[in-house]
């Protein structure tokens, strides 16, 4: 069962931390997204609270 992107086609990506403020990737996790396994791409989504929790840190 392969694993959805979480893409919502925003695809913008901040300077600080390099994550999409659309999917919390980065644009290296973006490009690879076909050709990861699943079990890495879960740990990616599983990261997203985290990752979003760092993006509006650095918002401030």
């Amino acid at each position: 069962m392969a694993v959805d992107s979480p893409c919502i086609s925003i695809c913008k990506f901040d300077d600080k931390t390099g994550f999409c403020i659309g999917c919390m990737r980065t644009k290296d996790e973006c490009k690879q997204w076909k050709k990861m396994k699943d079990k890495h791409r879960v740990r990616i989504i599983n990261d997203g609270a985290a990752r979003k929790a760092k993006l509006k840190k650095h918002k401030k």
